[in-house]
């Protein structure tokens, strides 16, 4: 009876272990087959998450400057700026899209409004940073030699913070990357469409193939904009 027993006992983890060696061969976590039978598919995935990145940096760059400019020149609007877009961070994202769409529809546009609200605050408060530690003997320097406020504020402040703008632009384009997956709450979330089909059908070779593909623009992106760093900071370059 004993022996009965054990036997019934061994019986369910055996039949996991062969249900799961059963679907090992048909369903990798990554498959060649797949990346090439589904390469259109991947292709425009990846087209629309860079597409909805680049716009959403764009945008929020064009809001961003003025923003900070305006709140560099008066201190007063800092606090101002700094706490309206910090709110703006703290929405959840899949709350943010929610309370977007009935307004603006189930389309691109409600995705890139998310977007560039949560990269305003990385933007704004790395440009104020960046303007904020230009060194007063370089601006009395710059006065000394005739220059206006223009004139100073685009040959002198923003070149010198160049290199905490460019910080702040790579962290909210990565960060951008990985929001733009949320967007498919609304049917446009580049990549992140091809990782929740690839869990709502437990198909590991899809979940694993966008989320490495998701992984590689956000990188591909960042090494991109520390080689523009590079090159628009040969200053910084030569003294380290």
């Amino acid at each position: 009876m004993a022996s009965f027993s054990g036997a019934n006992a061994l019986e369910p983890a055996q039949s996991v272990r062969t249900v799961l060696a059963a679907e090992a061969p048909t369903n990798p976590w990554f498959s060649w087959d797949y990346v090439r039978d589904n390469s259109e598919q991947l292709q425009t995935a990846l087209q629309e998450h860079v597409v909805l990145t680049v716009e959403t940096m764009v945008i929020a760059l064009l809001i961003a400057f003025p923003i900070a400019i305006l709140a560099h020149r008066y201190t007063r609007l800092a606090v101002p700026a700094l706490s309206t877009t910090g709110v703006l961070y703290t929405i959840p994202s899949l709350a943010l899209f929610a309370v977007i769409a009935p307004f603006t529809g189930l389309r691109a546009r409600t995705v890139l409004i998310g977007l560039v609200m949560y990269a305003l605050l990385v933007l704004v408060r790395n440009i104020l940073a960046g303007l904020d530690s230009v060194p007063d003997d370089v601006k009395e320097a710059a006065q000394g030699m005739g220059y206006g406020r223009a004139r100073m504020l685009w040959r002198v402040e923003l070149p010198v913070a160049l290199p905490t703008i460019m910080a702040g632009v790579r962290v909210a384009t990565v960060s951008t990357v990985a929001l733009v997956t949320v967007g498919v709450i609304v049917g446009y979330g580049g990549l992140g469409l091809l990782i929740i089909q690839g869990f709502q059908t437990f198909y590991r070779a899809e979940i694993v193939t966008a989320s490495v593909l998701t992984v590689a623009l956000g990188l591909t992106l960042d090494l991109s904009l520390a080689g523009l760093t590079r090159l628009l900071t040969p200053w910084s370059r030569s003294r380290s």
